[in-house]
């Protein structure tokens, strides 16, 4: 299908042919998601296969309403570590049924509607500091560089150090180093499409490992890695759809639930925004996020939307990034995402042909674009450079977007406040400061 878009395009007008291509490069940073969330919401006791089907409909339904409504080039997708926590720890260590929760999840979808139409989220990425939108901007490029390093197995886990290079004797690493310094190559020689190229080699050469050389155990072809998928084709399961209780999702217990769900999915998406809307430059005459309101509308309906359709809170996705390097400025590369998510309703068993190596290399390089803003930030002022850093690095270091964002807000007011610097804090950011708090107590 990738492959027919591309024959297309030669004959495209170009700006049609560079909000494609993004689109194209959005979603093959992005696909994996369609494989790895199932992969987690199934140890919820969820149907691996029906999980697919609503990871699909979530992805495209989203993606499409950014692109028509608010015209943003942004992917909205199942948010990462959000549906950890809907497995680990509403489901299997609070003990709710997967139903329960996916109503906690469209509850969480219509706080954030209400919120979005009283304009409070609009207010709440207004009240954040410039320092700090650079930082965001930074630490999710860090965070997205270390996520592509991770998949790509270059980056291990250690039991002494925590993390550690892999074996640069493994072809899997060998082959991805080179997709990646020659995806880089063509990216500094300014070749259009070269995220697409780059990854599009990089599946290729892989397909030796196993064959020629090395151990095919971890780059699997026509077999997904985590599901035995075998084929091309599989039939659409709907079995989730509209499983959510409503009912037992809003008794009192259950409340705190609610509230994480829809804290991590506020600061995922508020920070997902600013951190995009800084690194591409797609800013109002204020500096705040291009259609900020339209597409926090998107969001908060794409959340409830999730909860009907059996899955965890669709956010924007930081792989938008990707499309947005390619060149993605409008709504169609949105667009474009969200219809390619569609054909995997009947062939989701294809999306192992290109392998972990192949969408990595764009994390990777995403993630050092994203640097740019850093050059915009008063590193001799401490009481901007330390809340800064704090954002940074903890976004990484912690596996959590909301992490870093929560200890930057804090270390940013009580620096300011000691420091003499009260009126630099505004009523929204204390309350922003107090949600935090909160957060971290439950």
């Amino acid at each position: 299908m990738i492959l027919v878009i591309l024959i297309f395009l030669k004959t495209s007008h170009k700006f049609i042919r560079t909000e494609i291509l993004a689109g194209i490069s959005s979603f093959l940073a992005t696909f994996y998601i369609i494989i790895v969330n199932p992969a987690i919401l199934s140890k919820a006791g969820m149907p691996f296969s029906a999980v697919v089907t609503s990871t699909v409909l979530v992805c495209s339904f989203g993606s499409i309403a950014m692109g028509l409504y608010a015209k943003n080039p942004f992917v909205i997708a199942p948010g990462m570590g959000i549906n950890a926590f809907f497995t680990y720890t509403a489901v299997l260590g609070l003990g709710l049924s997967y139903e329960a929760a996916l109503g906690a999840v469209f509850w969480s979808g219509v706080f954030f509607l209400i919120l979005s139409v009283l304009k409070v989220r609009d207010k709440i990425v207004c009240a954040i500091p410039n320092a700090l939108r650079y930082a965001i901007a930074s630490g999710i490029g860090l965070f997205i560089c270390f996520i592509g390093f991770q998949n790509a197995g270059f980056v291990i886990s250690d039991p002494v150090t925590l993390v550690h290079i892999g074996s640069l004797k493994d072809p899997i690493i060998l082959t991805f180093l080179l997709g990646l310094i020659t995806t880089a190559i063509l990216i500094a020689r300014k070749v259009t499409g070269a995220m697409v190229i780059g990854i599009l080699f990089t599946t290729l050469i892989a397909w030796p490992i196993g064959r020629w050389w090395g151990d095919a155990s971890s780059v699997n072809f026509g077999t997904s890695t985590i599901v035995n998928y075998k084929g091309v084709f599989a039939m659409p399961d709907f079995s989730l759809f509209l499983k959510a209780n409503l009912i037992d999702s809003i008794q009192y217990a259950f409340l705190p639930i609610i509230f994480v769900f829809a804290f991590t999915d506020l600061f995922d998406s508020i920070s997902t925004f600013v951190g995009l809307a800084e690194a591409s430059g797609y800013k109002d005459k204020e500096g705040n996020p291009r259609n900020l309101k339209k597409s926090l509308l998107v969001d908060a309906i794409t959340t409830l939307f999730s909860g009907l359709v059996g899955t965890s809170s669709g956010t924007v996705y930081i792989e938008s990034a990707v499309g947005i390097r390619e060149g993605g400025k409008t709504g169609l590369t949105a667009i474009t995402a969200g219809l390619l998510f569609l054909p995997f309703l009947f062939f989701s068993p294809l999306l192992s042909i290109v392998p972990t190596i192949a969408s990595s290399i764009a994390l990777v390089l995403v993630g050092s674009f994203m640097m740019k803003p850093l050059t915009k930030i008063n590193w001799s002022l401490p009481d901007e450079a330390i809340p800064v850093f704090f954002t940074m690095v903890l976004m990484p270091l912690t596996y959590s977007i909301t992490t870093g964002i929560i200890f930057g807000f804090l270390s940013w007011t009580l620096l300011k406040f000691f420091t003499g610097k009260k009126d630099e804090i505004n009523l929204v950011l204390l309350i922003i400061n107090l949600l935090s708090l909160i957060f971290i107590w439950l």
